[in-house]
């Protein structure tokens, strides 16, 4: 693969780059319209192809909080297209790498010297690349270790990346004012915790120890003499990218034990430790020849607070939900309803909500729950499709609940998405005795 020598950090080279992103989509629907003025037939699936693959080529230059973006949105299955997920999803182990000069010039400005004179051996051609770091092998003292590195500028990069996906955003979500503020500040205080590699290698430590316990789990081993702001060297683990093992053909047992341990993993994190790792995507595990659990990515640790965890939970138990009182009561506490909604807007998001968690807690009401079961992903699908199309919810304010809601949504999207890559029936409360 092609190696990068320099990544834009600057407002105006990253703008740039998005801005010729931008004309390669408007050639793409121009090339569209024009095929479909000949056949009115023609479906938006090269359409779609074309634009993603344009839309990722611009982004894996930028690297950073841009092309977390990608990532983020890949793991959105059920609200866009299938062109878009599989192209997204490549940003999440398969980009383009720094070259080997940038490498030691990175290595060289964090932690005093080239990784040559630091490592017994190091190999300058990164096994994955992602988002934000790339990983290289490395041998010290007869230890096998991974490497990751912080791409040069991504810290610095973050507000203004953020400013220029921000007006789309709001167009998207419908978000209005200056109260949709606390979304994007809670996106960019995460996005800068993601860059800082002291923070990352305190809380992969302190998780690891903390969750140590769990079946079927593990955690590679972390080096701090070894890492630095920029830098982190851990143990390197055998395994698959979690990903690539559902795509062989494994066992429903082996489906049952990887899921029971990725489950229990998150609910003991949510319920015991109020603090968990919110970035479920499948580049961040691995399965080892034996079929164990592996974590190996600690960036994004979301901190769960009990005024958002208490109201959370109550509403993923049936009769709560189904206490109008209670229920509305709950929506007030989370911000989905607010003091300034006229009575239409209470009945309509109270309603929209209680459909969303009526469906999305629903593993929650039975001992056990099957994450194959296609019958819910359908009903997801179809809920999506309803408020994706709903002209209403397109007159109001969607500035709605609490900014914890965020990481909180996406850490369960991501976990149902690969318990259901896993085809995984799992306990529900298996994490209680633990």
């Amino acid at each position: 693969m092609k190696t990068i020598d320099k990544i834009p950090t600057g407002k105006i080279g990253r703008t740039t780059e998005l801005v010729k992103t931008g004309f390669k989509i408007g050639g793409n629907y121009l090339k569209h319209y024009s095929k479909k003025a000949f056949n009115p037939d023609l479906t938006r699936d090269e359409l779609d192809e074309d634009n993603a693959a344009d839309i990722y080529d611009g982004l894996k230059n930028l690297k950073g909080s841009a092309l977390k973006v990608a990532q983020m949105l890949s793991m959105e299955k059920s609200l866009l297209p299938n062109a878009y997920v599989e192209k997204f999803s490549l940003a999440q182990f398969s980009v383009p790498p720094l070259s080997a000069p940038l490498v030691r010039k990175t290595f060289y400005k964090y932690l005093g010297d080239y990784p040559e004179n630091i490592y017994d051996d190091f190999n300058l051609n990164s096994v994955n690349a992602a988002s934000i770091g790339q990983v290289h092998r490395a041998q010290k003292d007869g230890k096998k270790l991974a490497v990751k590195i912080q791409y040069p500028g991504v810290a610095n990069s973050i507000s203004s990346d953020l400013a220029m996906v921000k007006p789309v955003a709001m167009k998207m979500f419908n978000l209005q004012g200056k109260d949709s503020d606390k979304y994007f500040k809670e996106v960019e205080g995460k996005l800068i915790e993601e860059t800082d590699y002291l923070l990352e290698m305190k809380q992969s430590i302190e998780i690891s120890e903390a969750c140590k316990h769990i079946p079927n789990l593990g955690f590679p081993k972390y080096y701090p003499d070894l890492s630095s702001e920029k830098i982190i060297t851990m143990d390197w683990m055998e395994g698959l990218h979690l990903s690539e093992f559902t795509k062989t053909d494994f066992s429903k047992e082996q489906g049952d034990q990887i899921g029971q341990a990725l489950w229990d993993f998150y609910m003991y994190q949510m319920h015991k430790l109020k603090a968990v790792h919110a970035d479920p995507h499948p580049g961040n595990f691995l399965i080892t020849p034996k079929n164990k659990l592996i974590a190996i990515d600690f960036g994004c640790i979301k901190q769960v607070p009990e005024e958002f965890y208490k109201p959370y939970f109550e509403l993923a138990v049936p009769e709560n939900i189904n206490n109008k009182e209670f229920f509305l009561q709950k929506l007030k506490e989370l911000e989905i309803i607010v003091e300034t909604d006229t009575k239409r807007e209470i009945d309509f998001f109270s309603n929209l909500f209680y459909e969303m968690l009526s469906l999305f807690t629903s593993p929650f009401h039975n001992e056990s729950f099957d994450f194959s079961d296609e019958t819910f992903w359908s009903k997801i699908t179809d809920l999506s499709e309803k408020y994706s199309k709903d002209t209403e919810l397109r007159k109001m304010n969607g500035n709605r609940g609490s900014k914890h809601f965020l990481y909180i949504n996406r850490t369960f999207f991501g976990l149902y998405n690969l318990l259901h890559d896993l085809k995984a029936e799992v306990k529900i409360n298996n994490f209680k005795e633990l």
